[in-house]
């Protein structure tokens, strides 16, 4: 086995898998370019086919011995119009459009719409948007069987495109057959996250949390303007977000996504979960080999705002260049954070620790390794609560997160700055010491004359006791006679 060593940089590059990148040779080859975590769309393919992707993923354990982490993305709800009789009709500026409950083929007055839960929440003067926001409906009347509606965005429109309903809050679950099917596979094969779609409101997370019952971590989709109204709420509410520009861009204007996007990280930040950056970072790369500036740029933004992950989608999963889109990532993290005013633009955002020992411990820490000039922090932790604190702060410096528990170490994966260690744990405050200088040592955190910062809680074994930090020197002796 080799040992990984960590990436230089911070940030986080979350790679999304498809066809272009399914095999696990190419899995194995994306890790090395620069992946740290990887993403399994649940929307495409049936879940016989994500064994042995998710296999590939975990066999990479055993070669770098380091733990891997895996997020599954539900579909959820898919809003859609029924068919046309002739598969295709033209929407006409300014013209009478009805959407209906009647299951007859639509034709250029009207469609079917099979979703009853619109026919209940729609309000006059509401808009639905179709096939990705292309064509714009204004809502001028409705009753329990019809919408009638006004074209403000005529075009061409075909078989079940999608539908977006941006306006209201839909009485829908974030949950369908199909999700509560896949998550319950995902569970079984051990993934570490399972991101949820179509979060309108906390109450959305309910449920997918009762279903999980612990044995992952649930991430919420912001991708509903009605989520950005109970934003607190919601992230509260989870264990990590996402921004899904992508629906957020459909269902608002383009130019309102990129305040929105930094106020979901900022509160993300401040309310200590992790956060993701997604869609169309990269996009040209689906088909070329090198990305716009303006996209370079775009994903330096999500950096320099300090975002925990950055996320590419049809990049890696299903683009010609699928290992150049992740080097691409890695370099500009790379770069990002060694610009000497990067350290300055991430702390923009205030963190302020909560009355705990644990939280006053975590700041103390990244105050201290900033001070002393220590070379690494190093956590130990069981339920990973500890990390998440820490890397909260945003040192200046990498955590190494020691754990007993593998799952702890796979989901923190997509942690700022986290280098987490499956390990056994200790026994003693010597014991700990010890550990601590072999690991930094061994995993090329620290060298010899380095001092470290340790966080730990007494007694130990004892999950939520963080209750001490300690700053050690390492002398290049504790290598000898090593243990894990």
């Amino acid at each position: 086995m080799t040992v990984f060593r960590p990436r230089s940089r911070k940030v986080r590059v979350l790679a999304t898998l498809g066809p272009a990148s399914n095999d696990p040779a190419m899995i194995s080859t994306l890790f090395e370019a620069g992946a740290d975590a990887f993403r399994i769309n649940m929307s495409h393919g049936d879940q016989e086919s994500k064994v042995p992707v998710i296999q590939a993923i975990r066999a990479l354990e055993k070669k770098w011995g380091r733990a891997t982490t895996i997020l599954a993305d539900l579909q959820g709800p898919k809003l859609r119009v029924g068919k046309f009789s002739d598969g295709r009709i033209t929407l006409e500026t300014g013209a009478t459009f009805v959407l209906d409950r009647s299951g007859e083929p639509g034709d250029a007055a009207r469609v079917c719409l099979p979703h009853t839960e619109i026919f209940e929440a729609i309000e006059p003067g509401a808009r639905l948007l179709l096939d990705d926001g292309k064509l714009v409906l204004r809502v001028m009347e409705h009753d329990a069987d019809r919408i009638v509606t006004r074209v403000e965005v005529g075009g061409a429109l075909s078989n079940n495109k999608g539908l977006n309903v941006p306006d209201v809050v839909l009485p829908m679950a974030a949950l369908t057959d199909k999700d509560r099917s896949d998550l319950a596979f995902a569970c079984d094969q051990g993934v570490d996250w399972i991101a949820l779609s179509f979060v309108q409101r906390p109450e959305d997370l309910w449920e997918a949390r009762k279903l999980i019952g612990g044995k992952t971590a649930l991430l919420a989709k912001i991708e509903k303007p009605a989520a950005i109204e109970r934003l607190e709420e919601i992230v509260e509410a989870c264990d990590g977000v996402m921004v899904a520009r992508g629906d957020l861009g459909v269902e608002l204007p383009p130019q309102s996504v990129p305040p929105l996007q930094k106020r979901i990280v900022e509160t993300s930040r401040r309310l200590g979960r992790p956060v993701v950056v997604a869609t169309q970072m990269l996009e040209s790369m689906i088909t070329s080999p090198s990305p716009t500036r303006a996209e370079v740029s775009d994903v330096a933004t999500a950096i320099y705002d300090g975002a925990d992950a950055i996320m590419l989608s049809a990049e890696s999963a299903a683009g010609d260049w699928p290992v150049e889109s992740v080097a691409m990532m890695n370099a500009i993290g790379d770069a990002v954070e060694k610009d000497p005013g990067h350290g300055d633009r991430i702390h923009f955002t205030v963190t302020r620790p909560d009355p705990t020992t644990a939280d006053a411990l975590s700041e103390a820490a990244k105050t201290v390794a900033s001070t002393i000039g220590a070379a690494a922090i190093i956590c130990f932790t069981t339920s990973g609560s500890t990390a998440r604190r820490i890397a909260r702060e945003r040192p200046a410096v990498p955590v190494l997160v020691l754990t007993p528990k593998l799952e702890t170490a796979r989901r923190l994966g997509l942690l700022w700055g986290v280098h987490a260690v499956h390990t056994r744990d200790v026994d003693s405050f010597e014991e700990m010491v010890a550990k601590s200088k072999r690991m930094a040592l061994r995993h090329h955190l620290a060298k010899a004359g380095d001092s470290v910062i340790i966080t730990a809680g007494v007694p130990f074994k004892t999950p939520g006791s963080t209750n001490v930090i300690h700053v050690v020197r390492i002398t290049g002796d504790e290598l000898k006679g090593y243990g894990r």
